[in-house]
């Protein structure tokens, strides 16, 4: 039996928002695919690692979430993008930019190399916040002060229903964030650099762009986008745990690849897909199933459609 409409209106926008966030993970996964065609295995270990190694300074390791001073809820968002850019970073150059191939020497690359370096680089990332953050997870405060956007912290839907504050506020920053970064890669002279190396690294190289660079600034930037990610879904999970990112990133992993691997904007839109597919699933079936909605999708999209439902080439293309 299918719920009330107004509980499905309240599905339907709470899903929407979360997939706005999987958006932002989506889109950091089609920034380094589109451009040296490589999966950012690591890539929701990031968004974790950035939001807890904020935490971790600015907080301590205290399990409870605290409210925030104006200066420590700066220095929270600051930090977890710093992180997520710095360790987005480091993946690239430790564990996947070894294995890429070399247009200037000629060498061939290692796609098994890049596959190893990318999970290990996410398993450290766990067992060293597992190391530095021993509780089973851990309350995110909002340094953002989203719930505060409405007096009572909620918003009231037709039927009775009510929504926290947060949800649609998450939803609106995110597509902000997702529009303006995919508007970016469309216009600037980094979007330009990017789209020379996704489609022929030897002639961007003739033509002076300077492809080790722009990879590494495609992680940076996509690290950026894990850091936002971060602080706009943490706070609103009752915890958070270091082994969160597996599943965060195999649900942006399988928006990624439903809205076309290089498509920034099928990034985005395959990420409010997954979202609201897996909250009509909520309430519909068994809230058990949340997390099997995008590895089921995944795998799917793998074995039928790897291209996705709107392939492209380049990172920045619409």
């Amino acid at each position: 039996m299918l719920p009330e409409l107004p509980v499905l209106l309240q599905a339907a926008l709470s899903g929407l928002s979360y997939g706005a966030v999987l958006g932002l993970v989506a889109l950091g996964f089609t920034l380094v695919a589109g451009t040296v065609r490589v999966l950012h295995l690591a890539h929701g270990d990031v968004v974790v690692a950035a939001v807890l190694t904020a935490v971790l300074v600015v907080v301590g390791s205290t399990p409870v979430a605290v409210a925030l001073a104006t200066g420590p809820a700066v220095a929270l968002v600051g930090l977890a993008l710093a992180a997520g850019a710095a360790l987005s970073a480091a993946v690239a150059l430790l564990a996947v930019r070894p294995y890429l191939p070399d247009v200037a020497t000629g060498r061939p690359g290692d796609a098994l190399g890049w596959v190893a370096g990318g999970v290990a680089a996410g398993l450290l990332l766990r067992e060293v916040l597992g190391l530095l953050l021993p509780q089973e997870g851990y309350a995110v405060p909002d340094p953002l002060r989203l719930d505060a956007l409405t007096a009572s912290g909620v918003v009231a839907l037709p039927g009775g229903q009510v929504l926290a504050a947060r949800v649609p506020a998450v939803l609106v920053l995110a597509l902000v964030a997702g529009v303006a970064v995919e508007r970016l890669l469309v216009r600037s002279r980094f979007g330009r650099g990017l789209r020379a190396v996704a489609d022929d690294p030897e002639a961007a190289a003739l033509c002076g762009v300077p492809a080790r660079r722009v990879v590494l600034q495609a992680f940076v930037l996509a690290g950026l986008l894990a850091g936002l990610a971060g602080l706009l879904d943490a706070p609103g999970r009752a915890s958070l745990s270091v082994d969160d990112g597996v599943v965060l990133g195999l649900s942006g992993a399988a928006a990624a690849l439903l809205g076309g691997l290089g498509s920034a904007r099928g990034a985005l839109l395959g990420g409010l897909a997954v979202g609201l597919l897996q909250s009509l699933v909520v309430v519909v079936l068994d809230p058990r199933w949340t997390d099997v909605v995008p590895l089921a999708l995944l795998v799917l999209l793998l074995a039928l459609r790897p291209e996705g439902l709107r392939a492209r080439r380049s990172a920045v293309a619409a």
